[in-house]
């Protein structure tokens, strides 16, 4: 069995009686991307400090290449980091910021000038040198900071929260940036975000952290597609959740009531549920077909509002007996010709792309 390169196993962190990490177990490949998705509070940025030496756990351990990092000070790990505040030296030029880690490790001064430089082209700051601090964009420190970060060619670079202090045109360009030096050097990363379409961006495989725990680990398109819990269904993605109840189960799929009567059978079900139990079906707004007029839809509701966003329309719908339910149309769909709010329509969607959870 192949070794893994780098192992994170049942880590904890307790503070007091608030237990932030709950057995936080995974296994990274060299060279993966991999991102700790979550809200604030679910100890994604913990689990990213235990790994950092920056703080220790109250159990488990950290495993490079097979052997353990614990006992190893934060500064002789050898891990690059990258955090949401630059933490550029002011009073450094860029290249001296970018030098920084070479220098501490006393490294011969031929080699520092041909990293620094190496290090600035490969994030697109060629001759910014002698330039301070000061005098340049947010998002050119954070690429300074992350050219130090990477001027040492460290094994693992971790990044907490990089890009949540800028705007949405100059996160997205830098996003672009993040992704296409992970895939020239190579270098395996852990990034810590709260954002769900900056995870599906960047990631290969994404860590869903839910109060101090992993609930489900997989690749964007998994997560989307299948989740495993009605936390990851609903931070991933945009979603409807409809009440329903169970009225037969076969194996992991079921046959719900709906509300207005509707019988819909073959749904995956996740968890313990019985018939005649209450579940919670998870519906994707793009999954959903309308028909106006049509009262046979497995869900008939009156339409509330109507949207432009460009290649695809939204329209809000409101069951009868459920919360109202957002469907999202591509532009020109005949089924938006003449509809208005106030109008009845039908909605139908397969049982395939749904899901069920325990309410």
């Amino acid at each position: 069995m192949t070794q893994p390169f780098l192992s994170i196993r049942g880590i904890q962190k307790v503070y007091g009686s608030v237990t932030a990490v709950k057995n936080v177990t995974m296994d990274i490949a060299e060279g993966e991307f991999m991102t700790f998705l979550g809200p604030s509070g679910s100890g994604k940025s913990t689990t990213l400090y235990i790994l950092a030496g920056f703080q220790d756990p109250t159990a488990g351990d950290i495993l490079l290449k097979g052997r353990s990092l614990l006992a190893t000070p934060s500064h002789k790990r050898n891990i690059g980091m990258v955090f949401q505040r630059y933490t550029l030296f002011p009073h450094l030029s860029v290249g001296e910021n970018v030098a920084f880690p070479l220098r501490i490790r006393r490294r011969p001064q031929a080699e520092v000038a041909d990293r620094v430089k190496a290090a600035l082209k490969l994030v697109r700051l060629e001759g910014f040198e002698d330039r301070m601090p000061a005098n340049m964009s947010g998002g050119q420190q954070q690429r300074v900071a992350l050219a130090r970060a990477l001027v040492y060619n460290p094994p693992v670079l971790l990044m907490d929260e990089p890009l949540s202090a800028l705007d949405k045109k100059l996160r997205e360009e830098i996003q672009y940036e993040i992704r296409r030096i992970h895939q020239e050097t190579g270098v395996t990363i852990l990034y810590v975000t709260h954002d769900q379409e900056e995870a599906l961006r960047l990631s290969d495989r994404i860590a869903v952290f839910s109060q101090g725990e992993i609930d489900q680990i997989g690749s964007g398109p998994e997560l989307y597609a299948d989740p495993a819990t009605r936390f990851v269904a609903g931070f991933i993605g945009d979603s409807n959740f409809v009440d329903t109840e169970i009225v037969a189960v076969d194996g992991k799929q079921a046959r719900l009531a709906l509300p207005g009567g509707g019988i819909i059978d073959g749904v995956p079900l996740h968890g313990a549920v019985r018939v005649n139990e209450k579940a919670s079906l998870l519906l994707r707004p793009e999954r959903i077909d309308l028909q106006a007029g049509n009262a046979d839809g497995l869900l008939v509701g009156e339409v509330r509002d109507i949207t432009f966003l460009g290649n695809n329309i939204h329209v809000l719908v409101a069951p009868s007996g459920a919360e109202p339910i957002s469907v999202r149309l591509p532009f020109g769909h005949p089924t938006l010709a003449g509809l208005a709010p106030g109008a009845m329509v039908g909605m139908t969607f397969n049982a395939y792309d749904a899901h069920a959870f325990a309410s």
